[in-house]
């Protein structure tokens, strides 16, 4: 909030002095606007003396004429009939005081402003100067088009505060990979000795595959982090050899005994290959699974993972649990940033799941309305 307070500042101080900008310039147009007035009542008076008997002898009544002439206010005057005897500064051409445009023009003349002078011997018709209507639509045009160039640098730099948190972030979570380097490498160790005296300890044996699993976990889970920040892969990956293996490292860990929750993988035979990276969509769908278990928790349940070929050469994924599933009013919000229904959720695997399927691999990930649980589809494209 104190990085962006001069941005709000910023921002408000120039609205305001549009606002200003845009308020006097149509203070202009209405003192414009009543000048015209003015002068379309010296047309009418001028008019009046014009038509009497000898008046159109008088030079100084002519100079008169022509002078508020030079005003370009567009004035048709009109005789007792509504006939046009007399235009002056029309903003178009036309073939005198007959032309049918003139005729349909004094209509658009009175919307503008009310005529003046006497309807049983004659009226004038009056709009606004060319400097009056400019000031009327101009400002505006120009205020819209400050706003958009406001609101353009906002966005830029939005965009750059958002590409240096990403940079830092990418910076940090590689950093972490490399320190868990060195302590994975020095657990790879212990489980080799490990390995030579597993005779000599009783249960070490049995407990060995699965402190292996975990050693390897880490070193992928380590592996992720390096690839936050960088280009994503465009390898040919076996989605349900991944799918596969999810299930496969949740699947002893998951409780057996009181809220048993079980977890299954359903998939056709052979390989189903899309173009993408092995590490990321392994990311993406273990966080859909720990959502799940999550859901599960303390209820037990089932999980499936549904792997089908998709339209062309790609694949979808379905995730499904039958557990208690996501409330309507929250389930535009699930996959925001930083959402979450849990206390001490952080609010990014569904966050983070989308933006690999759909900015990194050009797919998407679907909360699908079901009956019952919450269902995913990952959708990758061939």
């Amino acid at each position: 909030m104190r990085r962006s307070a001069p941005v709000v500042l910023l921002t408000i101080g120039l609205l305001a002095l549009l606002g200003s900008y845009v308020v006097y310039t149509q203070r202009v147009v209405a003192e414009l606007g009543r000048e015209a007035q003015l002068t379309a009542q010296l047309f009418s008076r001028v008019y009046a003396l014009a038509a009497k008997p000898g008046a159109g002898e008088d030079p100084g009544l002519l100079d008169i004429i022509t002078t508020l002439r030079e005003f370009k206010v567009p004035i048709i005057v009109t005789d007792s009939s509504g006939r046009p005897t007399d235009v002056s500064d029309l903003p178009f051409e036309h073939n005198g005081v007959g032309d049918p445009r003139v005729i349909a023009y004094v209509d658009q003349l009175d919307a503008m402003n009310p005529p003046v002078g006497d309807a049983a011997f004659q009226m004038v018709h009056f709009g606004r100067t060319p400097l009056a209507r400019g000031l009327r639509v101009v400002p505006i045009l120009q205020v819209s088009l400050l706003g958009l160039l406001i609101l353009v640098g906002i966005s830029v730099l939005r965009t750059r505060s958002r590409a240096e948190r990403e940079r830092v972030f990418a910076g940090m979570a590689r950093e972490a990979a490399h320190q868990l380097g060195t302590p994975i490498s020095s657990l790879s160790g212990w489980v080799e000795l490990l390995r030579e005296r597993a005779e000599e300890v009783p249960g070490v044996a049995s407990a060995l595959p699965h402190i292996a699993s975990d050693v390897e976990r880490l070193e992928r889970v380590a592996h992720r982090f390096e690839r936050i920040g960088r280009p994503p892969r465009r390898d040919s990956v076996d989605i349900a050899d991944v799918a596969l293996q999810v299930v496969n490292y949740y699947r002893v860990r998951l409780p057996t005994l009181a809220h048993a929750t079980t977890i299954e993988v359903i998939r056709a035979d052979g390989a189903l290959p899309v173009p993408g990276d092995r590490v990321l969509i392994e990311w993406a769908l273990e966080s859909l699974v720990k959502n799940a278990v999550d859901a599960l928790a303390g209820k037990g349940g089932n999980i499936r993972l549904t792997v089908t070929a998709g339209a062309g050469n790609g694949a979808t994924v379905r995730v499904a649990d039958d557990g208690p599933g996501i409330p309507a009013e929250i389930r535009a919000k699930v996959f925001n940033a930083g959402f979450s229904t849990k206390e001490s959720g952080w609010g990014i695997g569904l966050a983070l799941a989308r933006r690999i399927v759909e900015e990194a691999h050009s797919g998407r990930l679907v909360l699908v309305p079901s009956d019952r649980g919450a269902v995913f589809d990952v959708i990758l494209p061939g």
